[in-house]
């Protein structure tokens, strides 16, 4: 399941404003190639931040119907000023095994810790890091390391933006206690809301994957 840059400060580079914005990608890894679709928003306000993000797989059947869905909310808060804010987080989804007639949760988790943040004087290059308490529900207690990054560059035309995560989670399955995922994302930006580029997802022991997988997309986004 795709997960995109969680508060991604460069969507907010272009103003102080909320942003909402429509990707559409395809996605090229072995055994995927289907089409994600991502709705995500990030509006600041005086308080800190709200983020979320809706993603869609498409590959159910020869319809290619809804097949899985994921979401993620999160909250920056802070009543003081400097760059550390208060961080509380929930993800989750649910999904459908293809061509069968077999559903799946994604199972809840609970995140809260403290967020760094980092930006040069016109927003074009953001940085925020994260260290979290993560409460995967059913399974265990964990931490997590989250680190964003956006940059934009040749006149905002292009951007530069993506996440990394690492958390601990046993899975007997894997033989693993640990799991890293990025998601780097290259776009060029045609007009202040029109955009083509591709994203790489980089995951190791994620999503019932041992070892490492890499995962290419090309897509378009739509920013609101």
């Amino acid at each position: 399941m795709k997960k995109v840059a969680l508060f991604v400060m460069a969507l907010a580079g272009m103003t102080a404003q909320a942003q909402t914005n429509l990707q559409v990608h395809y996605d090229f890894g072995e055994g995927r190639e289907y089409v994600t679709t991502t709705l995500e928003m990030f509006k600041p306000d005086k308080w800190g931040n709200t983020f979320f993000f809706v993603d869609y797989n498409f590959n159910s059947t020869k319809y290619n119907h809804p097949s899985g869905s994921y979401m993620e909310i999160a909250r920056c808060l802070k009543f003081w000023d400097g760059p550390i804010s208060a961080h509380i987080e929930y993800n989750g989804g649910l999904g459908v095994v293809k061509d069968i007639n077999f559903g799946y949760v994604i199972n809840n988790a609970y995140l809260a810790g403290i967020d760094y943040g980092w930006n040069n004087a016109d927003f074009s290059t953001t940085l925020n890091l994260k260290a979290l308490y993560k409460n995967i529900a059913g399974k265990q207690h964990s931490v997590q390391f989250t680190g964003v990054w956006g940059h934009h560059f040749l006149d905002r035309k292009m951007s530069f933006t993506g996440f990394a995560d690492f958390w601990l989670e046993d899975d007997a399955a894997l033989n693993t206690s640990t799991v890293f995922i990025t998601e780097p994302q290259l776009w060029y930006n045609f007009t202040e809301n029109f955009s083509f580029g591709t994203e790489i997802e980089i995951a190791s022991n994620f999503a019932g994957q041992e070892g490492l997988k890499v995962c290419p997309t090309l897509g378009v986004k739509w920013n609101f």
